[in-house]
């Protein structure tokens, strides 16, 4: 039986997910339902579920159970919908859509989209901590997870850009701002997945390689994406960023172009530690020509 090329696992792997997030709420018996709704319909409004399928794809590659990871899985996502959700906010991006639907805060309310993600953020943690992992498997991707999510990582780097708005960043300013606000997010996925495993500290130096050279490539490509990119494709508008401190008024599209290269062949050389590694190869080379 031939091995299921990257789109088949992924659209298999989503399709599996989608049915875990969309039941994570569902019969709750709470009062609050209209807090449920508004996490669900941020929740479950599609997207590339790229962090999530990394778990996956890391737990794989380091030879552990599938079952093992889903709840990272799960966790990491939930905390990335709640980034989106506040992002969307109009003392944020001030966005009137995500993944080509209305926003959060267009549907619910500034009020209850920002208890949404409130609600997310907590309750990943709770998820995270309800799965099939050791004890000690599970506290250190509760610490990833956290370090890498809060003031240290996602949220720092989004502070750095609401500091950054006023002015011009200079190159290492705009670097502290993407590997944390984009990249970090992407190295908890990569080291949880390994962790889920029981994989070898090698694995786990390898892993954050990998993961801070694609965070770099993706969040370049997404900048590129906002210049060159169709909104249709995209399910969000265009052109938002002109005003930014993006790669792209960095550096300008070739050099992205080249930088986009040349950070995926590092990740693509960090991956010989593990035995199996081809969607994860074929990932990078992905995220590098993607058009969504």
């Amino acid at each position: 039986m031939p091995m299921m090329t990257l789109h088949e696992t992924w659209a298999a792997f989503n399709a599996r997910f989608g049915s875990k997030l969309e039941a994570l709420y569902l019969g709750h018996g709470q009062p609050q339902a209209r807090l449920f709704e508004a996490m669900s319909y941020s929740l479950n409004a599609g997207g590339k579920r790229l962090r999530p399928f990394l778990v996956h794809l890391f737990c794989q590659a380091c030879g552990g159970r599938p079952e093992d990871a889903w709840n990272a899985a799960l966790a990491i996502e939930m905390i990335h919908t709640y980034s989106l959700i506040h992002d969307d906010l109009p003392a944020m991006d001030n966005d009137d859509y995500r993944r080509g639907k209305l926003t959060n805060h267009k549907v619910y309310g500034e009020g209850l989209a920002i208890l949404a993600g409130d609600g997310l953020l907590t309750d990943a943690f709770r998820v995270l901590c309800s799965g099939t992992l050791s004890p000690e498997q599970t506290v250190r991707c509760v610490r990833v997870l956290s370090e890498n999510a809060g003031p240290f990582g996602m949220v720092g780097g989004q502070v750095l850009d609401i500091e950054a708005e006023e002015r011009e960043c200079t190159e290492q300013e705009v670097l502290d701002i993407q590997s944390r606000k984009t990249g970090c997010l992407i190295r908890a996925a990569c080291l949880m997945g390994v962790i889920c495993a029981g994989g070898t500290a090698e694995q786990s130096e390898a892993a954050v390689v990998y993961a801070d050279r694609i965070g770099l490539a993706f969040q370049i490509r997404d900048d590129m994406l906002d210049v060159i990119g169709d909104a249709a494709a995209l399910g969000k508008a265009v052109g938002v960023d002109a005003n930014k401190n993006t790669f792209v008024k960095l550096y300008g599209l070739e050099e992205c172009s080249r930088l986009v290269s040349a950070y995926t062949k590092e990740a693509l050389d960090a991956l010989s530690v593990f035995s199996e590694h081809q969607l994860l190869s074929e990932l990078a080379a992905f995220l590098t020509e993607r058009n969504h």
